[in-house]
């Protein structure tokens, strides 16, 4: 039994709650490993709609552990308020099923200002984030002055890390025009806060390890996608962290080994939202009707997502970046009705073709994409639980999709409903 690896392998938005969802209820422990609460999933199970942002797919399903790991950036009121909005639905939250990486870091309403701050600037040049603090939080990782979960349970030396990070964050308030901030609200608040949050903290590579060694399916649950990846993707309009696959073993505190399957949830067309190139968008009448059939706007910002046909090149492109062994193309009843459909296959820049993204945002920005024409099909693939089910120009497309992006299609996603799903090739035992 395989331990799997859920990403996104394009922009985000391709659908990975309903699958992760669909594969939680077969694995023993979901983990997070990493991004924030910028990062929305849907979940609809037996008609209720369940919209997460920072806890695992995994919680809603009793019997499942659900765990952040330390590649998590966590903003503690956005947790708890979570956690109290799922309550209302019947969800109780609990030690005994969330566990929280003791090294994870928090996000702090500090790192909300500064993020705040650049983005409305007109100084910077627009990423298009979230404006909830990831980015600043990350850098303080990175800069070795975050405060952490285990911070929370030692009162006598919160204060004086919390003086260090300020430290830096007023000479760059001072910079930015802002008053400083002083360091007693802000432990205050943190004190607040941690007898929520404590009950939760875990050593998770150990807890992880000894899951493995007891034969438990682990599930290792992406947020966004493959292309806002910091290293991988269409820098510097990107997200704070890494998002391949390979993340999922850095995030967490295991080996490489532990991941045994990697699926990239694929949109059967593409999306992006927010700044950035786009190299397949359509702004027109066909990529409004794919905004509109697809009900394309985002779950934690409401923002429009604009809409392209499918880019075969940068999925391709993701698939080897992140080892991906298999994709779930998600929404492809949205292609329905189409006389035609479109798939880009390659690019043309400066009168030469590229069969991948160049990595300099300029070149980025000037690509054109050389198109192939498919018919398309009247008949729905709405719900559809077999091939048998499904028009033969919708087969021929999916089939065309796995020839252009080297990589077989594992599930097959005809509706929001979980059990709308066809399984071609099961991922816990691949």
């Amino acid at each position: 039994m395989a331990n799997v690896a859920v990403v996104g392998s394009q922009w985000g938005d391709e659908g990975k709650g309903k699958i992760v969802d669909w594969l939680s209820e077969r694995a023993d422990v979901v983990v997070r490993f990493q991004g924030g609460h910028n990062a929305g999933h849907t979940l609809v199970i037996d008609g209720v709609t369940y919209k997460l942002s920072l806890l695992p797919s995994g919680i809603v399903r009793p019997g499942t552990l659900s765990v952040l790991g330390n590649g998590v950036v966590i903003d503690p009121w956005a947790l708890t308020s979570e956690i109290d909005k799922l309550a209302t639905q019947g969800v109780t939250v609990t030690a005994e099923n969330l566990r929280i990486a003791e090294n994870a870091t928090l996000i702090l309403p500090v790192h909300q200002m500064l993020d705040e701050i650049r983005e409305n600037s007109n100084k910077n040049t627009k990423i298009g984030t979230t404006k909830r603090g990831i980015g600043p939080a990350y850098e303080d990782k990175v800069g070795r002055r975050a405060i952490r979960v285990m911070d929370l349970a030692d009162p006598d030396t919160l204060p004086d890390k919390i003086e260090k990070l300020l430290h830096h964050h007023n000479a760059l308030r001072r910079g930015l025009g802002q008053d400083e901030l002083e360091a007693a609200p802000l432990v205050a608040k943190l004190l607040e806060i941690a007898p929520r949050i404590l009950p939760h903290m875990d050593t998770v590579w150990r807890l992880l390890a000894d899951m493995r060694k007891a034969g438990k399916r682990i599930l290792f649950e992406g947020a966004q996608g493959t292309l806002l990846d910091i290293d991988h993707g269409t820098y510097p309009y990107v997200t704070s962290s890494n998002t391949v696959a390979g993340q999922a073993a850095i995030g967490s505190g295991v080996g490489p080994k532990a991941i045994e399957y990697a699926l990239g949830i694929t949109k059967a067309y593409t999306t992006r939202v927010g700044e950035g190139p786009f190299p397949t968008e359509l702004n027109d009448e066909t990529g409004q009707l794919l905004g509109e059939k697809g009900h394309e706007w985002g779950t934690v910002t409401g923002r429009k997502r604009r809409c392209g046909w499918f880019d075969a090149v940068l999925v391709r492109q993701v698939i080897k970046t992140s080892g991906i062994d298999g994709i779930a193309l998600t929404k492809l009843d949205v292609l329905d009705g189409f006389d035609e459909i479109k798939i880009c296959v390659g690019y043309k820049l400066d009168g030469k073709d590229y069969d991948y993204l160049p990595a300099n945002a300029a070149m980025q920005a000037r690509v054109e994409p050389i198109y192939e024409t498919l018919e398309g099909w009247s008949d729905t693939t709405f719900g559809a639980r077999s091939w048998a089910d499904l028009p033969a120009q919708a087969v021929k497309y999916v089939r065309y999709v796995e020839e252009l992006i080297e990589c077989p299609v594992a599930l097959l996603s005809t509706s929001p409903e979980r059990d709308d799903t066809i399984l071609m090739r099961d991922p816990f035992e691949d």
